[in-house]
């Protein structure tokens, strides 16, 4: 009755760490705000990740198979949500100096990963594959939400930071539109890859 918690933080590393909705709305912040402009939504992203831990691991998984067309609205719906994301992402041009208006703060970065449909795969998969039959419910939730909250405070930032010397650096430069076109392309693929099944 465990948590395989080593094979699971390599795991949640990978997922934290590779392009994503969330690491692209925090490269897309940070180069228009800049790193102190986008620490409050960073800090939000990172908490909003615990709406779905808690609830999968008390028994959404469960609602799961009763009625499974709940999530496959769910799924689509958020997966068209990020698609229009990226979109702007692509139209997206990043400012020559640091944007007057308000930076997304803390309650915005919140919702980012309940909208996610990799962040929901990546959840599931962590009590489905890395959690041994019969583990307590609240040691396994625990220990889930702590290993993710931990790689996102380490990768988190560092998403966030590039974003800012990327803005610094090519900021109205011929490179700069191939550069979004590139990371909106990238947040749409890591979102078909979840959602048509190829893995978390």
């Amino acid at each position: 009755m465990s948590v395989a918690v080593t094979s699971f933080a390599v795991f949640a590393a990978s997922q934290v760490g590779t392009p994503g909705p969330a690491n692209m709305a925090l490269l897309a912040t940070g180069a228009r705000y800049g790193f102190r402009g986008a620490l409050p939504f960073m800090a939000g992203v990172a908490l909003g990740k615990q709406f779905i831990i808690w609830p999968v691991g008390f028994g959404l998984m469960e609602l799961s198979s009763e009625a499974p067309w709940v999530f496959e609205v769910l799924k689509w719906a958020s997966a068209a949500y990020i698609i229009w994301l990226a979109w702007k992402v692509a139209n997206l041009r990043l400012p020559t100096e640091r944007s007057a208006d308000q930076a997304p703060g803390f309650a915005v970065g919140l919702i980012v990963h309940p909208l996610n449909p990799k962040a929901w795969a990546m959840i599931v998969a962590g009590f489905t594959g890395f959690v041994a039959p019969g583990t307590s419910t609240v040691y396994a939730t625990a220990m889930i939400a702590t290993i993710l909250l931990a790689c996102q405070l380490i990768l988190h930032p560092i998403w966030t930071f590039a974003g800012d010397r990327i803005a610094q650096t090519l900021a109205g430069t011929r490179a700069e539109p191939y550069l979004m076109y590139s990371l909106a392309a990238l947040t749409v693929a890591s979102v078909l890859f979840v959602v048509f099944g190829g893995g978390t």
